[in-house]
């Protein structure tokens, strides 16, 4: 089935790393439920922005993808869809998302297209500089900011530190999976941090990364005045980025599980126990 095809070229199970912390926002600013308009709008937005990002960047790496042993039988290169059908997949789930930003309210209506330039801007950065990581990681971090401003109408604080946090796990997971293509990337002269520092010292900046992400969310914590469950969910959290690292230490073949598994289960974790430090408060 077609929709079997998109949901395959936006990989939309991975949706499940930026929603749980745009839902953690929005408990947050709402210091508990936020209403059924609410969550079915942040779900749109979540998923059409995610749509949006992924499919602006396998049109973008179509060339690359091609000559890529591990990417070449994407539906975006075999031409299970077409070019057409791409380009105006793009454009419906950026419409859906400004329409979406329009209905919450007037602030997420005016950061909507900035939104889409970082999103789209992601797919081209490592043309040119090993900032992508970080870039991948500002576009998801950009989720629970997009959550406080749906219920707030504003930008606290503890937002900006919950979005740091997910920038920096975001951008240490990235950096581990880039190991994978480390000499395909060498080749093609795109700008990996491992491709262009070697695997030692990108393990080292992973880490790096994500002893900044437990840092910054354990501001969150502070700053938002949560409660103990809070922090045992950043505690959790920090034990699974561990295990993560461990991982990938012990074999690069762990890389499918550390990023997809562990990460999957960290989000999920974390906001299971917002809602529970919520309820208890």
């Amino acid at each position: 089935m077609k929709i079997k095809k998109y949901m395959e070229l936006v990989k939309f199970s991975h949706t499940i790393f930026s929603i749980p912390f745009i839902l953690i926002a929005m408990i947050v600013a709402a210091d508990g439920w936020f209403g059924w308009k609410l969550l079915i709008l942040g779900i749109l937005a979540a998923v059409s922005a995610r749509n949006f990002a992924m499919s602006v960047n396998r049109y973008a790496d179509r060339d690359i993808d091609a000559k890529n042993p591990r990417t070449k039988d994407r539906v975006s290169v075999t031409g299970e869809i077409k070019e057409n059908e791409l380009k105006l997949f793009i454009l419906a789930n950026g419409l859906i998302f400004v329409g979406v930003a329009y209905l919450i309210n007037d602030l997420a209506f005016k950061l909507s297209i900035p939104i889409l330039v970082i999103l789209g801007g992601y797919s081209y950065f490592k043309r040119f500089s090993e900032f992508a990581h970080l870039i991948l990681g500002i576009s998801l971090g950009l989720a629970p900011i997009a959550g406080a401003v749906a219920v707030s109408d504003s930008i606290p604080c503890w937002s900006v530190f919950l979005a740091f946090g997910v920038m920096f796990w975001v951008a240490g997971f990235d950096i581990l999976y880039s190991l994978q293509d480390i000499e395909f990337d060498k080749n093609e002269g795109l700008y990996s941090i491992p491709a262009r520092i070697g695997e030692k010292s990108a393990l080292f900046i992973s880490k790096m990364f994500h002893i900044f992400a437990v840092v910054f969310w354990a501001l969150f914590v502070a700053y938002a005045h949560l409660g103990i469950f809070a922090w045992i969910a950043l505690i959790l959290a920090a034990c699974m980025l561990y295990y993560e690292q461990k991982l990938v230490d012990k074999d690069y073949k762990n890389i499918p599980k550390a990023f997809f598994d562990v990460n999957g289960y960290l989000g999920i974790i974390f906001l299971i126990f917002i809602i529970i430090d919520r309820i208890v408060k």
